[in-house]
């Protein structure tokens, strides 16, 4: 039992370093998880010694290594997430009768793995294997918030992008304390910020250890869809998510 602690610590070592730009030093990393530096070294040098980071001595940095990459080219054929996401977004999209998608952290991006729609739907831009700035997206910005403040720092260390001068979040400030919202109710929302006149909603779905793992996610029509029906659509939106998590063997974060 006393390796489980270790365990988790190096999943949390990946998972850092997967939604980084690039390799970090080892005292961010350290910095990051609240990790003793002396430990942090350690930790490294296991993980390096199998594979799944890798030491640039150049830059004193460190980076994902080749079993990494190997392991996350046996996700993509497995597929596991899409199969047991895929038919609880269909029968959200029968629900609500809009599109439904299903997205994942990419660094600072989200990256859209399933696209469900009913037969009359909105044109989107965010189609499967699109990529867009996860701060101007309901899904992106669902994860975000339950992310630790410093790792949503380390995501955002410049300027943001604004695709539509819709007002979306213009510095980690703003973000910061719109995630806070979002986490506090349960959902969240971006009006514009990705396509002119298409709003969505998204809810966060977890893993095992309470980290978000995806985000559900509906867009419509913005004039078809007041403000104030939202928290009536966000409802089976963030039920369709808590699905997920069951499914996936997930919990929650603990409130507070």
């Amino acid at each position: 039992m006393a390796q489980v602690p270790a365990a988790r610590r190096a999943l949390a070592v990946l998972r850092l370093l997967a939604g980084s730009a690039g390799p970090l030093p080892a005292s961010s990393i350290a910095r990051a998880l609240e990790l003793p530096r002396s430990s942090t070294y350690h930790l490294l040098t296991a993980m390096a010694g199998d594979g799944f980071v890798t030491y640039v001595p150049e830059e004193r940095r460190w980076g994902l290594g080749v079993a990494a990459f190997e392991v996350g080219s046996a996700y993509l054929r497995h597929e596991p997430l899409e199969r047991l996401a895929r038919p609880l977004l269909r029968r959200l999209v029968d629900r609500v009768g809009e599109i439904a998608q299903l997205g994942v952290l990419h660094g600072a991006e989200t990256l859209y793995l399933v696209k469900e729609q009913p037969r009359r739907h909105a044109t989107l831009i965010t189609d499967v294997g699109v990529r867009m700035p996860a701060q101007l997206t309901a899904s992106g910005r669902s994860m975000l918030a339950h992310l630790p403040a410093a790792q949503v720092r380390a995501l955002f260390p410049g300027r943001f992008v604004d695709r539509t001068g819709a007002g979306n979040p213009a510095s980690l400030r703003e973000l910061r304390r719109e995630l806070a919202g979002d986490a506090r109710r349960g959902w969240s929302a971006e009006d514009g910020y990705v396509t002119e006149g298409l709003a969505s909603i998204a809810a966060c779905s977890f893993d095992h250890t309470g980290h978000p793992a995806a985000a559900v996610t509906v867009t419509f029509r913005r004039e078809e869809r007041p403000a104030e029906t939202w928290p009536a659509l966000a409802a089976p939106i963030r039920a369709t998510a808590a699905d997920l998590t069951a499914r996936l063997g997930g919990r929650a974060p603990s409130a507070g």
